[in-house]
Parts: C-alpha cells; sequence; structure tokens
C-alpha cells in the first residue's frame, strides 16, 4: 500500500490591524506625504505593535512622558498666570497639533505624523518661557535652544536616562519646528524639516502662537484692540477663530507642488498681515515692561539655581531623581550639561519653590 503523503499548506498569515492601516495609507496619502512604513529609529526594536503605526507608537510615547505632563505648569507668555484662561506650554502644544493635523488632512499627508512632532516640538523648553531660554544662553551656552533641548529630552533624557527612541521623521520636525524671529517660511536647505509633515508644525506653531498670545494679551488688558494694527484685523479677521482659520485656508489654497516640490505659501496678503501682526506682539507684548519686567526676575532665577548646581552637584543628584531623571554621570557628560538639562526640565513653579527653599531665609519659630 502506498502512502502518499499530502503536503499541508501552511496557515495563512492574517495582517494586523496596523498592516491594514498601512496598505490604507497608500491609497489616501499624496505622494509629498510620508507612508508610517518608511521609518527607522535610533535604536532597532525587536517588538512591532500590531495595532498602532510607528508614528503613532511614537505620539504615545510623548503624551506619557513626564516632560509632556511638565508642560502644565510652564509659561507661554504669562509667568504662572492665575486665571485659568490663559495658555500654558501644554494647552499650545495642543493648539498647535490640532492646527497641524487639520492642516494635514487638507494636504492629504500623513496626520499621525505631524501630530507627533506637535506635541513633542516644545518638550525642552524651559521654565519662564522664553525668559528661561534667553537665561541658559547666557549662563549656559550661546547656542542653547530650546528646539535642541526637545530633542536632547526624547533621545537621552526621558525614561531615566534611556530617551523615548522615536523615529527619525519626528525627532527631525521636533529639532526644526522653531524659527524666532526669522522668517516664518525659510526655504534654505537644512533650515527646515525633511518631511511636509515637520514644515507644517513649522507653521502651525506660528499660526497658534500668534492667535493665543494676542488673545491673552487682550484678556491680561497688557494691550487694547485699538492698538491692534488695522491690517491684521482687516486681512484675518476680528477674533481668535476668524484669524486661525483664515490664516489656515490661505495656506491650504496657496500651497502645492513647485518644481517636484510640495512648497507651502501663505499668499502675499495674509503673509504679510502675519507678519506685521508678529512684529506688533513683539513690540508691544513679549517686549513690554508688564511680561519683559517679569523675565527679568526669572532670569535671576535660572541663573541663581544654575550656579548653585555648579557648585553643589550632589544637590543636583538629589533633583534628578526627584524629577525621575538619570543621575549625572561624569563619563556622558560634563556637570554644566547636567545643570542646564535640569533646569531646562523644570516647570515655573517648580524653579521658583526651589529658589525660595535655597536662597530665602527660613525663619525659625
Amino acid at each position: 500500500m502506498n502512502l502518499i503523503k499530502k503536503q499541508i499548506a501552511p496557515l495563512k498569515k492574517e495582517p494586523c490591524i496596523r498592516e491594514i492601516f498601512q496598505q490604507r495609507e497608500q491609497s489616501f496619502l499624496s505622494e509629498y506625504g510620508t507612508p508610517s512604513t518608511q521609518t527607522t529609529r535610533r535604536k532597532e526594536e525587536t517588538n512591532t505593535c500590531n495595532i498602532r503605526t510607528p508614528f503613532q507608537i511614537d505620539r504615545d510615547r510623548i503624551v506619557y512622558s513626564n516632560s509632556f505632563r511638565r508642560l502644565k505648569y510652564k509659561t507661554q507668555v504669562f509667568l504662572s498666570p492665575l486665571g485659568d484662561h490663559y495658555r500654558t506650554r501644554l494647552t499650545h502644544t495642543l493648539e498647535v497639533s490640532e492646527i497641524a493635523r487639520n492642516i494635514a488632512r487638507a494636504f492629504a499627508v500623513n496626520e499621525d505624523l505631524a501630530e507627533a512632532i506637535a506635541l513633542g516640538h516644545d518638550l525642552g523648553h524651559t521654565p519662564f518661557g522664553h525668559g528661561g531660554e534667553t537665561a541658559l544662553i547666557e549662563v549656559h551656552s550661546p547656542h542653547f535652544s530650546h528646539a535642541y533641548q526637545s530633542l536632547r529630552v526624547v533621545d537621552v533624557l526621558e525614561n531615566k536616562g534611556e530617551g523615548l527612541n522615536l523615529t527619525k521623521q519626528v525627532r527631525d520636525g521636533i529639532l526644526k519646528h522653531s524659527k524666532g524671529f526669522g522668517n516664518i517660511l525659510p526655504a534654505t536647505p537644512g533650515q527646515t524639516a525633511i518631511t511636509v509633515e515637520g514644515r507644517i508644525v513649522r507653521v502651525a506653531d506660528i499660526i497658534a502662537y500668534l492667535n493665543h498670545d494676542l488673545d491673552d494679551a487682550l484678556r491680561a488688558k497688557v494691550i487694547s484692540k485699538s492698538e491692534v494694527p488695522d491690517i491684521c484685523l482687516k486681512k484675518l479677521g476680528k477674533t481668535h477663530s476668524a484669524r486661525a482659520s483664515t490664516m489656515i485656508e490661505y495656506l491650504v489654497y496657496n500651497s502645492g507642488p513647485h518644481k517636484g516640490k510640495f512648497v507651502l505659501d501663505m499668499g502675499e496678503d495674509a503673509f504679510h498681515a502675519m507678519t506685521i501682526l508678529r512684529k506688533f506682539l513683539y513690540d508691544k507684548v513679549y517686549r513690554s515692561p508688564v511680561v519683559h519686567n517679569e523675565f527679568l526676575k526669572a532670569k535671576k532665577v535660572i541663573m541663581g539655581l544654575y550656579h548653585y548646581f555648579i557648585e553643589h552637584p550632589d544637590m543636583m543628584q538629589i533633583e534628578l531623581e526627584k524629577m525621575e531623571m538619570a543621575p549625572w554621570d561624569a563619563q556622558k557628560n560634563v556637570l554644566k550639561r547636567s545643570v542646564c538639562d535640569l533646569i531646562a526640565s523644570m516647570t515655573d513653579r517648580y524653579a521658583l519653590d526651589l529658589y525660595t527653599k535655597l536662597f530665602f531665609p527660613n525663619p525659625l519659630v
């Protein structure tokens, strides 16, 4: 009797939810969008998620980080605002994320990538906003920037020194989101992100802060509505909502392919009005006596803490442990680098409380 061995076909593996979604990406992403299949991380990971794409994982790692939670007590413009309706660095981040997602959806590029970059773009911002950043530039290094510090947070500071191991595209977008008082839409190679999504976040950031900083300045009565340049009200709108919608629409309808690349463009009228509004905010709000005088006080706090920890590295170790950061390792970082990391990671209230504890007399009762 001949025994015939039957060949058993291997069980067909059904694609997981992540794979199904990544297949769908190929159909709804434009040619300028970034597929989530084209990612690399700083360190290779053997385990993959069956539900989430790499960019979705990056978003979740950022949201669940200590640095993200600390943003709720970091200054946007007004130091430690007592009013419940003023923006903080956290609410600013959420507004940037919302704007970036809307723009990315309109362009049919990767919303998850834009969201992840937006949520992580200010993780390295100092306490006391740009006043704290200026202080670290003066006392630590002229090359300090919150954008580089944000990249440092996700690469080496979070997760007790292990970092978040984010994708290349998210890390690049975080590093290149900042423009300071430079061009809103620079075209210089190397200055802007390698992805359209990263460049969208850069513009979403300025759309967000131009609108909410103006809103907060009016609320705080630092300026009056009559002082706002007429061209900004006429071209962009008379309310926060109208101005944000106008800026987004101008960007969406004026941008598009040009010589094989996707070029972001606001249109001449909107760009001109935005430029005037930004200059107005710098002159009348960010550099106003009300805001500037508080920043001068904040700089003294930052500098005092910096010099103290340089002289007392043992106390720095204690504070690093409290903030769930990796202990200082002289083999990896010079002392001043770790001191800078510690201070940049503090919230406004943490820095103020610590400064009070270290430098104010404690009366005996």
